[in-house]
């Protein structure tokens, strides 16, 4: 088991820098803090989404993914190490297919709402997006092993086809942009 936080400030990081998993030391602003604490933003939006009243089937889902977000912020905090595998992308697949049958073909582009549930939703989506925008970032400048890259675009996808799920379950529906308001 990891570390245990008996005293939460350790004032190591006054100086603008932060440990990494393997005991190294990087600034606060480098790529690889930024992707992983935008992992960690991501998995507080899907708590806060917890939080809202879900389908059984969708609350044990999130909860799953809250962990696996939480082993690919460890996988990016320690370079070189493991976390997400092919499995993993392949189980977000398997979801996504299954909550996206039953939903009509999109026509149009949905806007965020829908309920609080799927505005919850969306929000966990666009955060989980700057997290893979932020992974990729790092990918340029240091190893990233590509399956994080691919979980994070395979969730983006499945918080936004949950979003349209959680929409329609709520009663309020999707939210559609209407493109041609100003004519």
């Amino acid at each position: 088991m990891g570390n245990r936080l008996s005293k939460i400030y350790t004032k190591t990081g006054d100086d603008g820098s932060t440990g990494l998993g393997d005991g190294s030391r990087t600034g606060k602003d480098s790529a690889r803090v930024g992707a992983y604490g935008t992992v960690d933003e991501a998995n507080s939006c899907i708590g806060l989404l917890l939080a809202a009243e879900l389908p059984d089937d969708i609350r044990t889902l999130l909860t799953s993914i809250q962990h696996q977000l939480f082993d690919l912020g460890g996988e990016l905090c320690i370079p070189g190490h493991a976390a997400i595998d092919d499995g993993d992308v392949e189980r977000l697949e398997q979801r996504l297919d299954h909550y996206n049958e039953a939903l009509p073909p999109l026509k149009d582009f949905i806007l965020p709402g829908g309920g609080e549930a799927a505005a919850r939703c969306h929000i966990a989506r666009t955060v989980v997006r700057r997290a893979e925008r932020e992974t990729v970032a790092l990918a340029r400048v240091e190893t990233v092993r590509p399956q994080a890259i691919h979980y994070l675009n395979r969730l983006s996808d499945l918080l936004f086809v949950l979003a349209r799920v959680l929409a329609r379950a709520s009663g309020h529906g999707e939210v559609l942009w209407q493109h041609e308001r100003r004519r």
